[in-house]
């Protein structure tokens, strides 16, 4: 008799599907005062969601079941992965534009809430990054201080933590191929900080008489 499926079980693929059809949704409503804010609110509802279920679905894993998702072979995950990507990038190029206009507050906070959907997205994957690394043979890379093999729940501390101080806390890094990960995104944190601090302070200005 075959089991029920669990959440953390549900392919990238499906939950990307789901957060793209909402996404839509959300960028083709009536209330929208251009395509920039549109399409930007489109891609933050799409990110909120994708985002969201994923660590919603991770976040509960033992070690075990950690160790047997990080490592699983499902070639859609590499996908959905890249089309997450490839979309915050491109949120950020439209995030550029509408820093050059003051006059649409309601583009310039859509701006606002992809870009904090962004740095959400580059979190997220790179929880599952440091997960899949740490649990390829040969495992480890990270010392957590810890006799408990690292869950899920680790590797996001460990992930938000880079995001919001670009640094490694409490935990060591123990090989190359981690520190060349943990590089690459510390500088994706940095860049998201930066375009944020840079939103708010022309959101502010917007404001202004």
């Amino acid at each position: 008799m075959a089991s029920s499926r669990r959440p953390g079980d549900l392919p990238a693929i499906v939950r990307l599907a789901v957060a793209l059809g909402i996404g839509l949704v959300v960028g083709l409503l009536p209330r929208w005062d251009g395509g920039a804010a549109a399409a930007l609110s489109g891609w933050a509802a799409t990110a909120f969601v994708y985002c969201c279920w994923t660590l919603a679905a991770l976040m509960p894993m033992d070690p075990d079941r950690t160790a047997g998702h990080a490592t699983r072979e499902e070639p859609t995950r590499l996908g959905a992965h890249l089309v997450v990507a490839f979309a915050g990038l491109a949120s950020l190029v439209g995030v550029v534009l509408v820093l050059m206009d003051r006059t649409h507050v309601q583009t310039v906070a859509s701006a606002l809430v992809a870009v904090v959907a962004s740095w959400l997205t580059v979190h997220t994957l790179a929880t599952t990054r440091y997960a899949r690394l740490y649990y390829t043979q040969p495992v480890g890379g990270v010392d957590f201080h810890q006799s408990e093999p690292p869950r899920y729940s680790d590797f996001a501390y460990m992930a938000f933590t880079v995001g919001m101080s670009f640094a490694i806390s409490d935990t060591d890094l123990a090989s190359s191929r981690m520190r060349r990960t943990a590089l690459v995104h510390a500088l994706q944190a940095y860049l998201f900080g930066t375009v944020i601090v840079a939103l708010l302070v022309n959101l502010v200005a917007s404001l202004g008489p």
